[in-house]
């Protein structure tokens, strides 16, 4: 008998971000603790959106946010 991998590591989830949550970064503090990773700093200043190498969850910038000095 093999253990399944939980659904949510399995998901690819997707997480907006408004100016006062940058610089970004992930794994977010909220995380559970099974999902933890080493932290990488995510640029999604450029494009608007940027995907964790490391779990795959991506991260957008909330319409209509405007950055600045990032």
């Amino acid at each position: 008998m093999t253990a399944a991998a939980p659904a949510a590591a399995n998901s690819q989830e997707v997480i907006e971000l408004g100016a006062e949550d940058l610089p970004a970064y992930c794994p977010s503090p909220k995380a559970p603790l099974w999902s933890m990773h080493p932290r990488v700093f995510l640029d999604v200043t450029h494009t608007g959106q940027a995907r964790c190498p490391y779990c795959g969850t991506e991260y957008k910038l909330k319409p209509g946010t405007v950055v600045h000095g990032h």
